[in-house]
């Protein structure tokens, strides 16, 4: 707890864990980005954005799966049922053109968002002149 003189206490926010609010819109864009790289069944996405994002960001199986429903019926994301390593059937999930181009804007927004935080001096001076505010966000 975070106590000042004249403050309440109050929760201070562990930084390996996102706010709610700031996680909406984080799942479907990581999500994409990974099938961009190959295709992949749901579980195997859950581990991989826990993996990659060094556990800040964390879906569950009950996150995925609907997310991924909701993709492929916009046309995101098309599936396939093939046999994974334990021989059992598997969902695999791959991008459409229609899920690049989703993609696609999606990075351009992430980046402007990223620039606006870094003009707002969110970002601290850590991100300045690195690129980051220039739109090489990876």
């Amino acid at each position: 707890m975070i106590k000042g003189p004249d403050m309440p206490a109050r929760r201070k926010t562990s930084p390996a864990k996102l706010d709610a609010e700031l996680m909406r819109g984080v799942a479907s864009t990581a999500v994409l980005s990974l099938l961009a790289q190959r295709e992949q069944y749901g579980y195997e996405l859950v581990q991989a954005i826990a993996e990659q994002s060094g556990g800040l960001i964390r879906i569950g199986q009950s996150t995925v799966y609907p997310l991924l429903y909701n993709l492929e019926s916009k046309g995101h994301v098309e599936s396939v049922w093939r046999d994974g390593d334990a021989g059992r059937p598997r969902k695999y999930y791959r991008l459409t053109r229609k899920g690049r181009r989703r993609l696609s804007a999606s990075q351009t927004q992430w980046r402007a968002v990223v620039d606006g935080m870094s003009r707002l001096g969110v970002l601290g001076q850590a991100l300045a002149g690195s690129g980051v505010a220039a739109g090489r966000l990876r």
